[in-house]
Formats: C-alpha cells, structure tokens, sequence
C-alpha cells in the first residue's frame, strides 16, 4: 500500500508540476522545432484557440510521375525470347517487345549476384563489393560481398521521393552470415529501400518448396497448396501489390523489382508445360543455333553481315551422340523451355494487371536477364544441381535414373551446356565468361506515354548500371548525395533515355571493363580484348591457372557482333591499348587482386565465419533457417551432435537437420528409434538406427570419425552407450545445396530423408532445449587420402 501510494503521488505531482510550468513547456518545445530542424509552419499559443494547426507534409513525386516496373530474370540468354529469335514460346514478353523498344547491345557482368548489385547500386560490381558471387567473397574491397553504406540501392532514392517500393523474388547480394532472421537487415531488401520483401535469399530457390522471407519472417506459401509454383506466387503477390497500391493510393506511383528463381536451376515446371514441347528439340542444339540465327538476322535484331560464331569447341555436335544422349539432353531443353513459357504467362497476367488498373501506359517497364544462358550443367547435365557447386558432373547413367522425372519435385535439373550455346546465339561462349555469349543479353523497354516507337530496336552500348539510372531520368527523381546520413558515391550509370525517341543517337557509353573470376575484357569505342581465363568452362568451378599464360583476343565490334573474327594478330597495337586500358579501370575500381579458384573460395566462406570455433550450441524452438554456410562447418571433419530430451515415449521428428532432397543430414525420431540419414546428392543415402529408446531422461550422441577424404564411420551412443554404428562411404566436400538450411527440431523445405513419417517438415513434438555440435580432432586420420576435386559422380 506505501508504495501505491507513493506511486499515485509521483504522478500527481508530475501532473502539478506540468500545470504550473505549461507557458514555458510551450516555448521549449516551440524552440526545439528550430534547434533540432522539425520545421513547423504554424502557430504555438497558449490555447488552442490562439494556435494554428501545421502538419509535416511527406515527400510526394509530381501528378503523372510513371511507376517503374523492373522484371529481371535469371541466365536467360540473348536467344530465348520469340522476339529475339527464340524458339520458346513467349507470347506476353513479344507484346512487350512490340509495344516498345528492343535493346540488341546490352550488357551485365556474367554472373547473378554482381549483376543484381550492379543493378540496383548503379555502380560497377567490383566498387561495391561484389566483383564477384556474395558466395565466393573474399577480404578485399572488390570482393568482399559487403555493399558500402556509401554505395545504396537506387530504390532508396525512390522510397526518399515517395515511391512505394516492393521488392519479390530473388535476393542473392546480402552478406552470408547475414542471411538469417537475426539480421543484421541494411543489406536486405528492406535496408537497400524497399518498403515490402518477398522472396529468398539464395542463388536459386525450389520452385515446389520454396524457403521464402516475408519481410523478415521466414515463410513457406507453398505448404497445403497442391500444384504450387514459386514464379505463380510472385506473380500473385506482385499483382496483390500492385492492385492494393492502386486501391489506396492511385495518384502515388510504385516501385516494383520483380526476380523469379526462372530460369536459374533448377528447371522445374508441371507436366503440361513440359508437355507442350515434346519432339520440338529434337533436333539438336546445332540445328537450333542455325534456326534461330536465321530468325534473329530475319527480323534485324542483328547487325547485317553478322556471321554466326563457330560455337563452344568443347561441346559436341549433336550428330555424335547415340540416341541415349538425344533422348535425355532433347528432354533438358523440353522442361527448361515448358518453365520459361509458365514465366511467360505470369508476366503477361502482370502486364493484364498495369492494363486493368490504368497504370500501363505510365510504367516504364523494363525486361532483362542478369547474364547470358548458364553452361554450368556440364556435359551432361545434372539431375542436381548441387554436384556442380562442389567440382562433380554427373555421369550419363546417373541422369539417365531420373529422365521420367526430369523437372519434378525430386530432380534439381540442369539442362547440358550445349543448350545455353543455343540459348545465346550468335554468341559462341555462356555465363561467367566475358564474350558477349556471357555478356550480352536481350532488354525490352516499354513505356507508351513516353516511348513513341513500336516494336523498334536500338543498338546504343549499354550497361547493367545504366538501367536505374534511366528510371531515375524518367521519373525526374532526384538523385540524393546523401541518404541516411552517408555520403554517396558517384554512380555510373548513364540513362538509356537519350534513345527512347532517337534510334540513331549514338552511344552515351562508350568503355565498360569486364572481370568475372579471372576471365577479363575491356570496350572502348567498339573495340574489345578480352580473354577466357585459364580458358576455363563454366561447368570447371575448381582449380586455379596461371594468369601469364592467358591468350587474350581482340574484335571490331562494329564489323563483328558475334566475336567471329579475332584480331588480335593482325593489330596487336589496339590490343596493347585495351590491356593498358583494363588494367588502369582495374586499379580504379578495385578489381584486384585476381583469383580464380571458385571452388576454393566457397569453401573458405562456409568456414571463415567461426575461425577456431570448435563447440556449436543451437537452442529450440529458434534455431531454424540458418543458411547452411553458416551453420557448424562438419563436412569432412569428425564431429558429434548431441542433445538431451525427456522422453515420454510417443515422441517423433527431426532434432537436427541440415539440407533437403539435394543432400545433407538429419537426425531424427521415429518408430520410438533415433535415426541419422545422410544424403550424398540425391544419389546414395545412408542410415544409420538406434533399439528403442528408454524413456525418461536420455542423452543422445551421434559421433561421426572421420577415417579418409569425404569419408567416416557413424556411431549412436544412448545415455553413454554405444548402440549403432555404420559407414558413410561418400559425403558431400562443399555445398548441400545454396538454398536449404540449418535447423533443430524440424526440416524446413525439402526433406533429407524419405525415412520421416511425415513427408514435409516432420517437426519434432516433444521439447528440446538445445543441440550442440562438437569438432574433434581426425585421430583416426593419419593417413591423409588426395582429395578428388571435379570427379564425376
């Protein structure tokens, strides 16, 4: 009661006190509108009746400023659009085409993750941090996956002037170890300027089972939705965004960033897609290269006199197969075409929605890809993706086991290297090589209020960065020196705008370096040196090739489009001046130091996180959606898992998992049994099972003992106890997968095991108070096996 009392008091008296002192309070507070900048435009009296009332008004673009709508896609090349000579069908971005501009010499970095910071940053890849992927980061200001406080999203300067800004799909140039729902968020969409995230924080994504973040919330849409898609949900969210905007506030314009997980790997795509294309790639991918080149030189996307390149020397021509190989790679390219017709309608139900709410005709829209058609699925290509992240291929044979579900929910196909040769015609090389082939890729513009051509094409030189820059033009947004209280760098890009209404302008930009894991290239004026490092394929991710003994090549692009002719002998002067050229925008935009080694470098960052860290600990329930290159580093060291529960004895489901149908671990309850389950690609599976478990309090230990290269023996322990043990012959060296993650107490996205008693999840019902991982010394390891990078599975 006293001190009720006194608590009742100490309120009074605040209140008297406030009474007695409110002319002066008035003044202070009127005075603090000066002293801390709060401009405030009306009248302070004593009373209401002697005081005007003043509101802050928000920033607000002009009446009849455009919305911009950006739909970047992923390594789709030059050739894949019907309007770019393609030989999908593509109906809604052909719309977009014809009621616009075709841009036929448009460039990027040859790799995703630079691409989209270039992209949104408007400044070269290697000034922001992000020479190359966030996963191959290394600790130098080019490399080091980092973007600068200095170096903000141009969305950032649209929500500044007001835009409403949403951000759907991919995300993939956020810091690893900020990847989780702890954050830190500047690097996120929501710290980079957008107002609404939806989509995930990987390279690629399963279209089936998506682990999307709602903001920054973890969510799966896809659960109880049979015949879920990934780009189907972005498309509903994007017009959900769109058409809520517009019902609120109509005269406010939006800001909308939209990048499916298409056409990255995985291909996956329903059967009536893929059913569309049955028997049409057939033909192979030499006869596709020449059909499609006469359909591009046809309608004038070329240059005339433009010669089709000879192609990549390492991929076969498609009369040397047997018929095993045409009947699987014809398949690849059926399912990778069916999922880009599937994007193709999403799109079009987005321009249906601009069309429906009035907004089309004042959105600058703008269509692209982050680089070139990705080669990465190898000779072969892959029934999983994942082989390729840790230096494999993938055999004939294994492909083969899973032709009859290629693009189902349990493949992650790649289609062969020969198809995104096809994909990038006239081009000779793909993704993550500095030719045009990795380069060059197709953009539309459309914008009908300010756009006075239909269906033309321009062949202005143009950057990635360039594209935010022009939105920035078109919107007459203000571009800020400062935001948030940081200074910003330059950018530099140059707007596109010069040539909406112009087709003979001549091009703004005329130099642009390239870098891409050692391979390098330089422009200026129409000329070109560049050189395939190491003449390295996109499929070869491991190893490292002297830098001296690079053959560099040099082509006139105004006579050459497709890099056909090299002169580098012919005029070794202009070449010796691209090289200089290069070699002073490297030092100026941070380019060096060079390595080469993709492989080597995803490791290091799967490790560089936890130093000397030996012992990990996990507490239940919110040590879920970590992102597997920041969870405790076992692969290919000894270790032990063990955690404590209280069993009752109708307990079941995962306590520990890491990765999903493409590989990883899990331990887990089931049949009153503890299992541990190792899954080494979706190839060969492991189990290993306990008796059944006593009830009460008991201490669970997995012990795996490392006895060779990517190879141990298993052991259960229950209260102290040996109870099992086994070999896991095969583990995987690097990379379950780049976007399944690290939980305890359940499996989010795909399952590790076909062992669970429920199919998704299978989320643990009893309690756990943590997990902990322990890395113990290789005793039983002396002596030490050659390592096997870039075998085949």
């Amino acid at each position: 009661m006293e001190s009720r009392t006194r608590s009742v008091t100490g309120w009074v008296i605040a209140v008297c006190v406030g009474c007695f002192t409110l002319p002066a309070m008035a003044q202070e507070e009127s005075e603090s509108f000066k002293k801390y900048g709060q401009e405030f435009k009306g009248k302070i009296g004593r009373t209401y009746e002697e005081s005007q009332e003043w509101y802050p008004e928000a920033s607000k673009p002009k009446p009849g400023t455009p919305n911009v709508l950006t739909i970047y896609l992923d390594d789709v090349g030059f050739a894949q659009y019907g309007c770019f000579g393609g030989l999908i069908n593509t109906p809604n971005i052909d719309s977009l085409a014809a009621d616009g501009l075709r841009y036929n010499n448009f460039h990027t970095p040859a790799l995703c993750s630079p691409s989209r910071a270039a992209l949104m940053a408007a400044r070269n890849t290697h000034k922001i941090g992000l020479g190359s992927h966030a996963l191959t980061a290394m600790g130098f200001p080019g490399y080091n996956g980092t973007p600068p406080e200095s170096a903000k999203s141009i969305a950032k300067h649209f929500q500044h002037a007001g835009f409403e800004t949403f951000a759907l799909g991919k995300w993939d140039h956020t810091p690893l170890p900020e990847a989780s729902g702890s954050g830190p968020f500047h690097h996120w969409a929501s710290g980079e300027g957008f107002d609404h995230f939806y989509g995930f924080m990987a390279a690629d994504a399963d279209d089936y089972r998506t682990l999307l973040w709602n903001d920054h919330r973890p969510s799966e849409t896809w659960m109880n939705k049979p015949g879920y898609h990934l780009t189907t949900d972005l498309a509903d969210r994007a017009i959900e965004n769109i058409t809520s905007h517009v019902s609120i506030a109509p005269d406010r314009p939006f800001f909308v960033f939209w990048a499916p997980s298409a056409m990255h790997s995985p291909h996956q795509v329903e059967k009536k897609y893929i059913d569309m294309y049955k028997g049409k790639f057939d033909m192979g991918w030499d006869k596709a290269r020449e059909q499609i080149f006469a359909k591009q030189m046809a309608m004038k996307i070329l240059p005339a006199g433009t010669k089709l390149s000879t192609g990549i020397p390492e991929i076969p021509k498609w009369a040397s197969l047997s018929d095993t190989q045409k009947k699987l790679y014809a398949r690849q390219m059926e399912v990778f075409a069916g999922q880009m017709t599937q994007t193709d309608e999403q799109i079009g139900r987005l321009i249906a929605t601009l069309k429906r709410t009035g907004q089309y005709d004042n959105t600058l829209l703008m269509l692209t890809a982050d680089n070139g058609c990705s080669g990465e699925g190898g000779l072969n290509g892959l029934y999983n993706e994942s082989l390729v992240l840790n230096g494999m291929q993938a055999s004939l044979e294994k492909n083969m086991k899973h032709y009859e579900e290629w693009g189902g929910p349990d493949t992650y196909p790649h289609y062969h290297a020969g198809w995104a040769m096809a994909g990038n015609t006239p081009f000779k090389y793909c993704k993550q090589i500095v030719h045009n082939g990795g380069i060059a890729d197709s953009l539309i513009i459309t914008w009908p209020k300010g756009i006075k051509g239909k269906g033309e094409i321009r062949s202005q030189y143009s950057y990635v960065t360039d594209l935010m820059v022009t939105a920035l033009e078109v919107t007459g947004t203000k571009f800020r020196e400062e935001v948030d209280g940081v200074k910003q760098m330059p950018v530099d890009g140059i707007s596109l705008a010069y040539s909406f209404n112009k087709a003979d302008a001549p091009s703004a930009r005329t130099e642009q370096y390239y870098e891409q894991l050692g391979s390098r290239a330089m422009y200026k004026d129409g000329w070109k040196a560049v050189t395939i490092h190491g003449n390295r394929m996109p499929w070869i991710t491991a190893g490292t090739f002297p830098f001296e003994k690079d053959v560099w090549e040099l082509y006139n692009l105004n006579e050459d489009f497709a890099e056909t002719n090299n002169l580098a002998a012919k005029n070794p002067e202009k070449l010796e001046e691209l090289k200089k050229l290069w070699d002073e925008q490297a030092w100026k935009n941070n380019v060096y130091p060079l390595y080469d080694d993709a492989a080597a470098r995803v490791a290091k960052q799967f490790s560089r996180a936890f130093g000397d860290r030996k012992s990990f600990t996990y507490y239940a329930p919110g040590a879920e959606r970590i992102a597997e290159a920041v969870s405790a580093p076992i692969k290919n060291k000894s270790h032990t898992i063990e955690t404590t529960l209280d069993l009752k004895g109708d307990e079941e489901g995962v306590i520990v998992a890491c990765g999903g149908v493409n590989g990883g671990y899990t331990l887990f309850i089931a049949d009153h049994k503890l299992h541990y389950g190792y899954n080494h690609f979706n190839a060969e599976r492991y189990e290993v099972v306990s008796p059944v478990l006593p009830k009460g309090k008991v201490d669970l230990k997995f012990n795996f003992i490392k006895t060779g290269t990517l190879k141990g023996t298993v052991e259960l322990y229950v209260n102290g106890k040996k109870v099992a043990e086994g070999v896991l012959d095969k583990t995987v060296p690097g990379s379950f997968s780049l976007s399944e993650t690290f939980d305890v107490g359940v499996d989010n996205g795909t399952p590790v095991s076909k062992n669970y008693k429920q199919k998704d999840h299978f989320r643990f019902t009893g309690e756990i108070d943590k997990v902990v991982i322990t890395l113990v010394p290789d005793a039983a390891n002396k002596a030490k096996e050659p390592a096997t990078p870039g075998a085949k599975d």
